[in-house]
């Protein structure tokens, strides 16, 4: 590998690492303002809307200028958004909640990882060659995984009592720096996180690519983008692995939320120790995804379907765990359900975006389906909190969820396989259409 690919992995491993402590410590924070339950998925609610509002339009930003330029600007507006996060106080208009300020300053850490996205990924097809792509995606995804350990167990471990204690207890000289809770105190620690990546999107070398955009009309990027849309869910492939990623992530999503609340609730668990069954789950996917890959050919894709319904249907079994020692088997075994189901279905879906329009505009398709999913999926879950329904009646409701929807996609493939085999379309090689819009 060239040495850039380093660098890139490097400023990959630390903004993801601070994004996922973040969302613990912004938890955290709204926990120290008492507020309503129901606002903790909201953070991730309005994390997610750049995603999808800016879908359009951020994979353009990517390609308009050198790509560690891109990510550091964006690095730049996560950096911006957790230091008003940490100011929230002095941000709040009078009269206004405070807790207000914290959900504006979480989206806009969200607008900058919206337009982080894209050119991390598309960085690579610039910077390598072909033959080393594959190697190279494994290698960012199995970071990606290990950063959203670590810094799930970072957060927790920064807002855990101990912690906090010392934190709060370092004395600045001459300095009032107006940290005063263990939400503030975990959000000034994770800001380097941030700092750091930027300094290393510094240094990730010039590959020299034309960057002069061929079409920059917002009608037109908006029209192109919505004849994508339309072209991939029209396909019978690409609506089956499209529907079932579009589902995971939604569901992956609420079920974060889901795991803290029943920790707390059934395990009598506070969030810095809920937060070892998140990462428990990201190890249980790390494991699923690497014995898919092993085990699963692409022909044989939509065969994990039925990982899917199972999965959802052991979610329930939560509601009849009451001890650590059976939730962390359990947790392990959600998420090697999910990364088993979920990596070849993702895989299918970039054969046939590649196929049917380029891997750049598949990838925007892809995103903004996935993250409209989790604006809905939270909206609901954030609603059934607000109205006080019991966790464990919201767990029954999910995994049912979870089961019957990946029966119903399994069934439209089915009702496809009958109508023509749509399995031979994997594996064969057409040139992009790109229609003209003028």
């Amino acid at each position: 590998m060239k040495r850039g690919f380093y660098t890139i992995m490097a400023a990959q491993f630390f903004s993801s690492l601070a994004d996922n402590a973040l969302l613990i410590a912004a938890i955290q924070l709204l926990t120290d303002l008492a507020g309503p339950a129901w606002l903790v998925p909201m953070l991730k609610f309005f994390f997610t809307i750049s995603y999808v509002v800016l879908a359009a339009f951020v994979g353009a930003f990517a390609d308009s200028m050198p790509k560690g330029r891109v990510m550091f600007i964006t690095n730049a507006i996560k950096v911006a958004g957790c230091l008003m996060m940490l100011f929230y106080v002095a941000l709040t208009p009078p009269g206004a909640p405070a807790y207000l300020s914290i959900l504006v300053a979480y989206a806009v850490v969200g607008l900058g990882a919206a337009a982080y996205s894209p050119a991390k990924y598309g960085i690579l097809t610039e910077l390598l060659p072909p033959e080393q792509l594959v190697a190279a995606n494994g290698w960012i995804e199995g970071l990606t995984v290990g950063s959203i350990i670590l810094g799930t167990a970072l957060g927790g471990a920064l807002v855990s009592e101990t912690v906090s204690r010392g934190l709060l207890g370092l004395d600045v000289p001459r300095i009032d720096t107006g940290i005063d809770t263990p939400g503030e105190a975990a959000i000034a620690i994770i800001l380097f996180g941030y700092v750091i990546a930027a300094i290393f999107n510094l240094y990730i070398p010039d590959t020299g690519v034309d960057h002069h955009l061929p079409r920059k009309n917002p009608v037109y990027l908006i029209h192109d983008f919505y004849h994508c849309c339309r072209l991939l869910w029209k396909d019978r492939l690409g609506q089956i692995s499209l529907a079932t990623t579009t589902l995971f992530w939604g569901a992956g999503a609420t079920l974060q939320f889901i795991v803290l609340e029943w920790a707390r609730v059934a395990l009598g668990y506070p969030l810095s120790k809920a937060t070892a069954l998140l990462g428990i789950t990201a190890v249980g996917i790390g494991v699923g995804a690497v014995a898919a890959a092993k085990f699963i050919p692409l022909k044989k894709a939509v065969d994990v379907l039925r990982v899917g319904i199972a999965m959802g249907l052991l979610v329930i079994v939560m509601n009849f765990v009451r001890e650590v020692w059976i939730a962390i088997p359990l947790m392990l075994a959600i998420g090697a359900l999910a990364g088993f189901f979920v990596v070849p279905m993702n895989a299918l879906l970039q054969h046939r975006g590649h196929i049917l329009m380029g891997a750049g505009h598949s990838i925007a398709v892809q995103n903004f389906n996935e993250n409209l999913s989790i604006l809905v999926m939270l909206a609901l879950y954030a609603t059934m909190i607000r109205v006080d329904l019991s966790i464990y009646i919201i767990v029954v409701l999910f995994g049912l969820f979870v089961s019957a929807s990946m029966l119903l996609v399994r069934r439209r493939h089915l009702r496809n396989q009958r109508e023509g085999d749509s399995l031979q379309l994997i594996g064969m090689e057409k040139p992009p259409v790109r229609p003209d819009h003028g």
